[in-house]
């Protein structure tokens, strides 16, 4: 049997999650090679995207870099899936941006510590589980549309540039598309970076670099200082975007945690993922300054590029991101945009589902779940963000959804042979949906003086199913009709005697 595509050789050291431990690299040392390098990779992925949000959020480059530093440092401990990358994010520069711009960074600390709280309270509810609920369409849909917005984002920086930019873009896909054909020992977007950085060096080339993008120096920055009053009107002001905070940064994070679970045939825990990212924001607010969730470009980097399966390589990834700011912040100012922005361009392509989206799949595919997922994808690129098109998605597929059950409930009429009884058989589930139009299915006129409405293949989901029964019956009765009803299953049984003839006044 083949390997799986991007497989890791940490793979035969799974545990019963499926998920590689820390404590197999003591066995197999060899293999923290792997990690490490992923790890670095994985930081010169996250260089520019978290430049980039720290000018979104209003936040100097420098905070959100040590922000980040602390983010994945801390879930490399405390979070429920190895190997994927949490640091300052996109979709939450987005959410606390207006309040930044309104009122100032003073009030980032307390909005940042009060979704931290949320998510530790989401997570220990077991709140997690409901990532389950969300479709595949949408799923598709945010893994496309994420793709579309890595490649977007990387436009800036071969746009309107030096035209030595375009040879070093080159070369740097060159490198990261045949190096793997050569060697797999050292990722070759590591290879890629290092030598177009240093072909820019020698060669004096006057292109933009990562010091173009803002400060991304100055030491560590202690302990964020409060400067606003623990008042209830302060609460009262932070409190609607912590909450979309802390909402966002969980959706992001549990979506890209089931697909990291995907793409390494593991599982994850949902739940110590959603109050580990709590805690971790807590701290970052702490120390840092800012928020974050899950970084799903940079992951995919991770696990599919980097090849890496444990908690070493975000440790890494947060440990090396600290030395280049703190120590070697000259040497990161160096790096050309260039190179960083091919590397991510390849990323985005490689995330895309091309299957998804050729024109044989769309033929298969039911048009509602095609139309979800085109709206995902449609919607997260026209908000540039993340949450609203997942959300969007999600409303769509439930309405045509409900829309396709309320089709499935038949009524069949039959009349015994002396015409003294009439036979209902009710197929499908009964729910509000699908219980709606029931009453008109009765031929309450002809019907005999005696009626008998079966059950027996359907079940009785909510009180809007027996507020429908109680009114077939109403309407039978009002014609003289004796009815009964069989056929109930015991659940259905005992939340029909406990509802029927109490939900009109």
């Amino acid at each position: 049997m083949p390997p799986r595509p991007h497989a890791s050789p940490l793979d035969s050291a799974r545990d019963a999650s499926g998920q590689v431990p820390v404590r197999a690299l003591l066995k197999h040392p060899r293999f923290i090679t792997t990690e490490v390098l992923a790890g670095m990779v994985t930081t010169l992925a996250l260089i520019p995207e978290v430049i980039s949000f720290s000018l979104i959020s209003g936040v100097g480059p420098d905070v959100a870099l040590i922000a980040s530093v602390v983010l994945a440092v801390a879930m490399s401990f405390l979070g429920g899936r190895p190997a994927m990358v949490t640091a300052a994010a996109g979709s939450v520069a987005l959410v606390i941006a207006p309040l930044v711009k309104e009122h100032g960074t003073q009030y980032v600390l307390p909005t940042v510590v009060l979704a931290g709280a949320i998510q530790i309270a989401f997570g220990a509810a077991g709140l997690a589980r409901l990532v389950r609920y969300i479709p595949r369409s949408v799923m598709v849909g945010f893994v496309n549309a994420l793709g579309v917005m890595i490649f977007v984002a990387q436009l800036r920086h071969v746009i309107d540039v030096p035209w030595a930019v375009y040879p070093l873009a080159a070369a740097t896909v060159l490198i990261v598309l045949l190096l793997p054909r050569l060697t797999t020992a050292v990722p070759a977007p590591l290879v890629a970076v290092v030598l177009v950085t240093l072909a820019a060096v020698v060669l004096h080339l006057n292109v933009p670099d990562v010091g173009d993008e803002g400060r991304v120096s100055g030491g560590l920055p202690g302990l964020t200082a409060l400067h606003v009053p623990l008042t209830l009107s302060t609460l009262r002001l932070v409190a609607p975007t912590a909450i979309a905070v802390a909402f966002v940064g969980l959706l992001e994070t549990l979506l890209t945690a089931k697909l990291t679970d995907d793409l390494t045939d593991s599982r994850s825990a949902k739940g110590r993922e959603s109050w580990g990212l709590g805690v971790a924001n807590i701290l970052a607010g702490l120390y840092g300054g800012i928020a974050g969730c899950a970084m799903i470009g940079q992951t995919i980097v991770n696990v599919k590029i980097g090849r890496a399966r444990t908690r070493l390589s975000t440790l890494v990834a947060g440990l090396f991101l600290l030395v280049l700011v703190v120590g070697l912040s000259h040497v990161m100012a160096l790096i050309p945009m260039a190179a960083l922005a091919a590397v991510m361009m390849v990323v985005a392509i490689q995330t895309i589902d091309w299957h998804s989206v050729r024109p044989s799949t769309l033929r298969r595919m039911p048009v509602p779940e095609t139309l979800v997922m085109l709206a995902t994808v449609a919607v997260v690129v026209v908000t540039n963000n993340l949450a609203i098109g997942v959300g969007v998605g999600v409303v769509l597929a439930v309405i045509f959804f409900a829309r396709r059950v309320a089709r499935v409930v038949r009524v069949e009429r039959s009349v015994s042979a002396d015409g003294s009884r009439a036979h209902y058989r009710v197929l499908g589930p009964l729910f509000f949906a699908s219980s709606n139009d029931l009453v008109e299915q009765f031929s309450y006129v002809e019907d005999p003086t005696e009626v008998t409405i079966d059950l027996g293949e359907s079940r009785v989901w909510d009180a809007s199913s027996v507020a429908a029964l109680d009114a077939v019956e109403t309407r039978f009765r009002e014609h003289g009709v004796d009815v009964e009803i069989v056929g109930l299953d015991e659940i259905s049984r005992r939340f029909h005697g406990r509802l029927s003839g109490q939900l009109q006044s």
